[in-house]
């Protein structure tokens, strides 16, 4: 996470992107699309997905007409897609923070827009599941404006609407056509990078932070967030298992850290919908009992991975490895974004400390009551959000 540059004015209003800022909009749409490019032979590659990020629906379109060969025009592959999409619209889900950051605006009299590529009824489309309309002083649409980002058009309608002074604004963006656009209208912008490990990318924005998690207004004039707890943050548990499996053999090795690693390609769905960054909670061993543990998602920078990993860590001296073994995790709190290090013994360290972290905040009650999850007793559906949500609700 890169520290803000100096801010010279106080900011008085905010405007949120949408896809990709605020919901998950791209497992949608990868979906539809290779759902699509299957009926016409075609094969849906993930690696060319990060090419429609930030694009209006026509670029989106042209790029994926391309890339695949496919014989319509960017009008008829449109009107083929969009239906698809429409259906779909019902399942999109907020991002990690979206919720939160919301909210907060909205209690603290913060006024907000909400200003996306997307066409104008789109946006409604997708927020109405959301409950968020009513949270937004302006909504602006991509069909609204003369040019889409990274043209400035829709940030400078956006404040125009609010009558802000585009200086003033603090625009969060996903997209590099994004932040541009805002840089464009003279506003600050915090970039949220919806494709991994390219932060690199986004220097023009005033600051970089992995996800919304890691948002702190104070750092822009604006309320702060009160729900840390003792260096922790309180998220909607989210409940993963399957069986340990053998990883890197480096937690042991390298480490001195014993991580019980899973099959990641049986809840990968789940996985993409959470940043990278260090978890805890708790787990439960299909033999052993529930024990507290922490876990990494992501990348793991200092090894450079090229697949996001999930590798739990549970706070307890076994003794003996236990692979094979049916191991369920009931995710319950947030610490920090992933981090590199300049050495071994520094990440070592960290790893300690937020054991730390995890063990004593495990026994505060808003921790502690979902150690008596039915999903970590319970046998085990791998990777299904449904058992996770009853999960949730038995323990309450």
């Amino acid at each position: 996470m890169s520290a803000p540059k100096p801010i010279y004015q106080l900011i008085s209003h905010v405007i949120l992107d949408l896809d990709g800022t605020l919901l998950n909009t791209g497992s949608i749409v990868n979906k539809v699309v290779k759902t699509f490019l299957a009926k016409n032979g075609k094969t849906w590659d993930s690696k060319k997905a990060h090419k429609l990020v930030g694009k209006t629906p026509y670029e989106a379109a042209a790029v994926v007409l391309e890339d695949y060969g496919l014989p319509y025009s960017s009008e008829e592959f449109l009107s083929l897609i969009t239906p698809m999409l429409s259906e779909q619209w019902c399942n999109i889900k907020p991002l990690p923070g979206a919720n939160r950051l919301i909210k907060h605006l909205r209690s603290n009299g913060v006024p907000t827009a909400l200003a996306s590529n997307s066409p104008r009824s789109d946006i409604f489309a997708k927020i109405s599941h959301q409950g968020w309309k009513e949270s937004f002083s302006a909504i602006v649409g991509g069909d609204e404006v003369e040019k889409g980002k990274p043209s400035p058009d829709i940030f400078l309608e956006a404040a125009k609407r609010m009558n802000a002074t585009p200086s003033n604004c603090l625009v969060i963006e996903d997209s590099l056509p994004g932040v541009a656009a805002g840089k464009a209208a003279g506003m600050h912008v915090i970039a949220v990078p919806s494709v991994p490990k390219k932060t690199v990318e986004f220097s023009s924005a005033d600051e970089v932070i992995d996800s919304l998690l890691e948002l702190r207004p104070e750092k822009w004039g604006l309320p702060p967030f009160n729900d840390w707890i003792e260096g922790t943050l309180p998220i909607e548990p989210w409940f993963i298992g399957g069986p340990v499996i053998k990883g890197f053999g480096r937690g042991s090795k390298v480490l001195g850290i014993p991580t019980a690693n899973l099959p990641a390609e049986n809840f990968a769905d789940v996985v993409s919908e959470h940043t990278s960054g260090v978890y805890f909670g708790w787990a439960g061993l299909s033999t052993r009992g529930i024990y507290k543990m922490v876990m990494s998602i992501g990348w793991n920078p200092y090894f450079d991975n090229t697949e996001k990993t999930v590798e739990p860590w549970l706070l307890h001296n076994f003794g003996e490895d236990f692979y094979g073994e049916e191991l369920r995790l009931a995710i319950v709190g947030y610490i920090r974004p992933e981090a590199n290090f300049p050495s071994l013994e520094s990440l070592i360290e960290r790893i300690h400390e937020d054991g730390k972290i995890a063990e004593k905040a495990l026994d505060l009650p808003i921790y502690a009551r979902y150690k008596d999850s039915p999903y970590l007793r319970n046998p085990l559906q791998q990777g299904s959000a449904s058992d996770g949500s009853q999960a949730e609700q038995n323990s309450k």
